[in-house]
């Protein structure tokens, strides 16, 4: 291990700012060729990727020695001065390395590949994010709260922070976690921040929202049921018709999800073959009636009178994106007995 420079880290995606100076980056070795007269390796860190070349010059070369001995996935920082090179795909510039740093070996091979099995990658979770594609989801999410963190500021809302312990249980106690307190008694993992929502309001707050977790102890592995999960919610007071939450709802969406096309629509249509689709406003309404009428136009009898099962719920999408163009639609006019 060498001592560390006092250069300041560049991020690789700035580099195209800087061809011709000396700078320091910093990440994982990706790939490693080793010729019998140059060396390239590729380095990532969270903003790109970019390739570092290296021309030995003898059998003396130290330099050249701490690169034969890097493996991939190594922790590494490299010096050295950027360079023009448009055949190179990489952005068109590489950097010409002067000093290696090694600040951590990783063991060869790596324990997973990008094909391994879903449980595999879980098993080697911080290896596994290192890919762009599963750092991109994160990108996504720190995106999508600030954008609706924005239009809630924007509006009035204030932010609240509710407490996860709880002496009773928000919703059912049946699907409630129960935690030992002190001096033995038991505490509830809250399932919601409805409660305190609602005390906001009381206490004339009049707008409020909340990101945070929830916990529900629901014997369920589906995606729709996670047992803890982060919850978005909001609350305001003075309404007059559910229509108006609908409205508020709807535009609240549309911002953040615009916001999530315009920061990331390209990376994630590349890297992950989905397109973001910024929804129309406003959004297609059916009563439950209507819901169910179509549900069953469509071959599938819903399990129930008076709600949705997740087929019936499927199905109606599809014919909402068929029908109007549209990912998004709102079922109203539900009876009391749901």
């Amino acid at each position: 291990m060498t001592t560390p420079s006092t250069q300041p880290r560049m991020p690789i995606a700035t580099l195209r700012e800087h061809i011709g100076a000396r700078v320091r980056v910093c990440g994982f070795a990706q790939t490693i060729r080793d010729q019998k007269r140059m060396q390239f390796l590729v380095l990532a860190d969270p903003t790109g990727e970019v390739q570092i070349i290296r021309e030995k010059t003898g059998e003396a070369d130290a330099l050249a020695a701490r690169i034969t001995g890097l493996t991939p996935g190594s922790a590494i920082a490299i010096t050295g001065r950027v360079a023009a090179a448009p055949g190179v795909k990489l952005g068109g510039l590489e950097i010409i390395a002067e000093t290696v740093e090694l600040h951590s070996l990783a063991e060869a091979p790596l324990p997973i590949a990008a094909d391994s099995a879903v449980e595999k990658q879980i098993d080697w979770r911080a290896v596994s994010l290192r890919r762009p594609e599963q750092r991109l989801v994160f990108r996504v999410q720190t995106t999508l709260e600030a954008a609706m963190r924005d239009w809630w500021l924007a509006r009035g809302f204030i932010e609240v922070h509710s407490p996860k312990l709880m002496g009773t249980f928000s919703e059912s106690g049946a699907e409630a976690f129960k935690v030992a307190y002190f001096e033995g008694r038991t505490a509830y993992l809250a399932q919601s921040p409805q409660f305190y929502k609602q005390m906001a309001m009381a206490a004339g707050f009049d707008r409020v929202f909340e990101i945070g977790p929830a916990f529900r102890a629901e014997p369920s592995f589906t995606p729709r049921h996670e047992t803890e999960f982060t919850s978005l919610d909001m609350e305001i007071a003075w309404t007059t018709a559910h229509h108006e939450l609908m409205a508020l709802e709807e535009a609240w969406l549309a911002h953040a999800i615009a916001r999530v096309a315009e920061a990331h629509g390209d990376e994630i249509r590349d890297r992950l073959g989905a397109q973001v689709v910024v929804p129309a406003l406003p959004f297609p309404k059916v009563t439950l009636a209507q819901a169910q009428a179509i549900v069953r136009a469509s071959g599938h009898t819903p399990s129930k009178s008076d709600d949705l099962d997740p087929e019936s719920e499927r199905r109606l999408s599809a014919h909402i994106a068929r029908e109007h163009g549209h990912e998004l639609v709102f079922v109203t006019d539900y009876p009391a007995s749901a």
